[in-house]
């Protein structure tokens, strides 16, 4: 049986949000054939984008990643040969230093960078002003493209035509303390792995930066916010910066057609604290499915595939085009 395409219904065999958030991290698929392009920013940084290879004319949907994600995460993988199949460009810029190589800056990314989101948008826009233009945020991703897109209102429609969100952590205070309790430590533990051997190459890069010490003994999300991601990005602390970064609160203020995608046993964030149709404006579409995880969305029989997700999104941006 085919899935539906605009209700997700998980296979028997994978109950659970957690299995359903842990499966697909071990169903990766090939990796696309990408091309990769650098960009240097306005600050005299630069970051990565990864391509599909060209289709002129075509529609673009652009894929921003979550956190520590990439090009190669699985439901970039996933999305990108979904694209590729039906036709149409892809492409998955980088936050900054999460294409394999360290940024130069001190400054790296954040869930609330709806400024580095719009400066990448309206580049692409300009170089593809003929195409249609999607975008996708993935968790971290999501959150910051619904921030640009609620802080910008109107003036976004000027440079897409369609958005989706998915998992995106709207309520960054829930979300970051939901992930310091129970099971959920185990996703905050792979986190800190990788976000503490960022920081200490950082500080190689930038002596007297911060305290790496302090940086190693952080036990939580909140912790290590606090000492390294607020304060390189111009906040206070991380209450400050979760606050000022979620982006719930601008959801009413979106008018780009906009897909925001939440299940309601996603272990990141817990569905009390998920928008209601009130919280939004009538340019979003709310889908809070049971089932799905954390960007897992798992579909088919036994070992099961990652189609759902990208068949979900193409089918939104298309349903958009057309009416």
């Amino acid at each position: 049986m085919t899935p539906s395409l605009t209700r997700y219904s998980a296979p028997l065999w994978l109950p659970g949000g957690h299995a359903q958030t842990i499966w697909p991290l071990l169903r990766t698929g090939p990796l696309p054939d990408y091309r990769r392009e650098r960009w240097d920013t306005p600050d005299g940084d630069f970051i990565d984008l990864d391509w599909l290879p060209h289709r002129p004319g075509a529609p673009l949907v652009v894929l921003f990643h979550g956190l520590e994600g990439s090009s190669r995460s699985p439901y970039a993988r996933s999305l990108m040969r979904k694209l590729q199949d039906i036709g149409w460009n892809g492409v998955v810029p980088h936050f900054r230093g999460c294409s394999g190589e360290p940024n130069r800056l001190p400054r790296a990314y954040h869930s609330g960078d709806a400024d580095e989101i719009g400066w990448i948008l309206e580049r692409l826009a300009s170089q593809h002003p003929a195409s249609l233009r999607f975008v996708v945020g993935i968790s971290l991703g999501g959150n910051a493209l619904l921030l640009w897109l609620g802080t910008r209102g109107r003036v976004a429609c000027r440079t897409i035509d369609a958005a989706a969100a998915v998992c995106a952590p709207l309520d960054l205070t829930a979300a970051g303390h939901n992930l310091g309790r129970g099971f959920n430590r185990l996703y905050t533990r792979h986190f800190l792995a990788t976000l503490k051997h960022n920081a200490a190459a950082k500080l190689r890069q930038h002596p007297g930066l911060f305290n790496l010490e302090n940086v190693l003994r952080a036990t939580n999300l909140y912790e290590f916010d606090n000492l390294v991601t607020a304060p390189l990005h111009g906040f206070r602390n991380t209450d400050d910066y979760w606050h000022r970064a979620s982006s719930k609160p601008y959801l009413k203020e979106i008018r780009v057609p906009t897909l925001v995608l939440n299940p309601l046993n996603d272990p990141f964030l817990p569905p009390r604290f998920l928008p209601g149709r009130l919280d939004v404006s009538s340019s979003v579409t709310l889908e809070q499915p049971s089932d799905g995880g954390h960007v897992g969305f798992v579909s088919g029989g036994w070992p099961g595939n990652l189609d759902w997700l990208p068949r979900r999104l193409v089918h939104f941006f298309t349903l958009c085009h057309n009416s």
